[in-house]
């Protein structure tokens, strides 16, 4: 239960699309109230799911291969096949761009005197684009915050985690541990934005509008390799449990 926990924990974190909306928010003004309105959001959708499964398991793990432990996998699995599913589509549909874009410029070809290299242009429009979402969000209240988080959680990795936290029992201290990790590790990026807006206020809103077009301009890459690796895990792992 732990390892599973771990990655999922992880591969939320690590999501880019809430990141790149969180830094939104707190690089509008009021980010840092409105930052930590979206996190207490975050973490409330969190803990409700975890407390929803702990009152329906009765904090004890079903016996195996009982029906709610077959019933439990099979959700699982089904969450696997789920990412897996959906992470080849977005991969496919990224190879597709990559196709329709024309051939890439040749090595060592150097753009026409006076016009903008590419990775210049594309850094351009990024950091217009984030500065034109960043004066919308200036205009958000800390409810509005609260609700992108609900909207924004990854509900598909949510609900992988929900299957995992069956298995906890809660009589062990270990497994309240194991709880408290999975929130904490599923919260540390955007807790490690809003520290740094805290603390380098100054510093911080051209930093993570940097880091958000570097984001904006790798996120697909990142989802794709998100969801077939974890949802191959769960596969694997809930096939071996229900053959095993």
């Amino acid at each position: 239960m732990v390892l599973d926990l771990l990655l999922i924990a992880l591969a939320i974190t690590l999501d880019p699309l809430p990141l790149m909306a969180f830094v939104l928010v707190v690089a509008s003004t009021g980010g840092a109230r409105k930052g930590l309105v979206f996190l207490l959001s975050w973490l409330a959708c969190l803990v409700l799911v975890i407390a929803i499964v702990l009152l329906l398991t009765g904090g004890q793990p079903p016996p195996p291969r009982s029906p709610p432990s077959a019933a439990a996998l099979g959700v699982k699995l089904a969450v696997g096949v789920a990412l897996v599913v959906y992470g080849e589509h977005r991969r496919r549909r990224l190879a597709a761009l990559r196709a329709s874009g024309g051939a890439a410029p040749e090595p060592g070809a150097e753009p026409a005197p006076g016009a903008p290299s590419p990775g210049a242009a594309a850094a351009g429009a990024d950091g217009a684009s984030s500065a034109s979402l960043t004066t919308e969000m200036d205009r958000t209240t800390g409810w509005a915050a609260a609700g992108l988080a609900v909207l924004l959680q990854p509900w598909g990795l949510v609900a992988a985690g929900a299957t995992t936290v069956v298995e906890a029992d809660t009589s062990h201290l270990a497994s309240w541990f194991a709880l408290f990790g999975f929130c904490v590790l599923a919260t540390a990026s955007l807790l490690a934005v809003e520290l740094y807006v805290v603390f380098s206020p100054t510093a911080a809103r051209a930093q993570l509008l940097a880091l958000r077009a570097w984001m904006e301009r790798h996120s697909e890459q990142a989802v794709v390799a998100l969801c077939l690796l974890l949802g191959f895990w769960l596969v694997g792992k809930s096939i071996y449990q229900l053959t095993g």
